[in-house]
C-alpha cells in the first residue's frame, strides 16, 4: 500500500517546517533555545510531540516489515527498543526546555546518540533483508547520511564543551536535518507495504490481551 509511503514523508516535511517556523518567530540561532520563550515554547513542544509519535509509528511499521520479509534476527529487535528510546529522548527534548537542564541534556542524548545507532543498525538490515527493491539507491544514501550524523554529533558535542555555542548551534541544525531526510527514506520501503489486520492474543501472566496489528 503506497499510502504508507506518505507516513515518512509527513515526519520528514512536517517537523521540518514546523521547526523553521518556529525558529523564524523567535530568530534564535539555537534549537534548544526554541522551547524556552512563550509563546514558541508551547508550538515548539506540539510540534515535538507529534514528531515523537511518527517516529514510534514508522519504528514499529519498518520492524514489522522486516519480520515479515523473514528476517527475525536479534538486530531487528534491538533497532525498535532503540527506535523507541530514541522517540522518547526526542519527547524530553520538546517538554523539558533549556532550562531544564539535565533532563534536556538527557533528552537530547537519547534523540541523537540512540537515534544515531538504530539508523546504523537499519543500514546493516537494508543490506540483509530480502527482498530489498531499492538497496541499490537507498543503502549508500542510508550510509551518507549515517556517516554525517554521526560526525554532525560528534563534532556538536566538542564544540558544546568548548563553549562556541554558534558553531554547536549549526551542527545541531545539520543533524536534525539528516535525520529528518533518513527518516524520509523509510518512504522507499514503505511504498511497498502490503496490510491487513489481524487480531493477535498475547499471554500475560496474569491475563490475556488481545489486540488489533498489522499484517504487512
Amino acid at each position: 500500500m503506497w499510502a504508507w509511503a506518505l507516513l515518512p514523508v509527513l515526519l520528514a516535511v512536517a517537523g521540518t517546517l514546523g521547526i523553521w517556523v518556529v525558529t523564524f518567530v523567535l530568530l534564535s540561532p539555537s534549537l534548544s533555545t526554541c522551547g524556552s520563550y512563550n509563546p514558541q515554547s508551547c508550538l515548539f513542544a506540539q510540534i515535538i510531540n507529534l514528531c515523537a509519535v511518527l517516529v514510534v509509528w514508522i519504528v514499529v511499521l519498518r520492524f514489522q516489515q522486516i519480520r515479515d520479509y523473514g528476517h527475525k534476527s536479534k538486530v531487528n529487535v534491538a533497532s525498535v527498543v532503540l527506535g523507541f528510546i530514541s522517540a522518547l529522548g526526542i519527547s524530553f527534548v520538546g517538554n523539558f526546555q533549556v532550562c531544564n537542564f539535565h533532563s534536556h541534556l538527557f533528552g537530547a542524548f537519547l534523540a541523537f546518540y540512540v537515534g544515531v545507532i538504530y539508523f546504523w543498525l537499519q543500514l546493516w538490515l537494508t543490506y540483509k533483508v530480502e527482498p530489498s527493491q531499492d538497496r541499490c539507491w537507498v543503502g549508500p544514501l542510508r550510509a551518507i547520511f549515517c556517516t554525517v550524523c554521526t560526525v554532525l554529533i560528534v563534532v556538536m558535542s566538542i564544540l558544546h564543551n568548548n563553549h562556541l555555542r554558534s558553531a554547536a548551534a549549526i551542527c545541531e541544525w545539520l543533524a536534525v536535518m539528516s535525520f529528518f531526510m533518513l527518516f524520509g527514506l523509510f518512504a522507499a520501503e514503505f511504498r511497498h507495504i502490503d496490510c491487513l489486520r489481524k487480531t493477535s492474543t498475547y499471554s500475560l501472566p496474569f491475563f490475556k490481551l488481545s489486540i488489533p496489528i498489522l499484517i504487512l
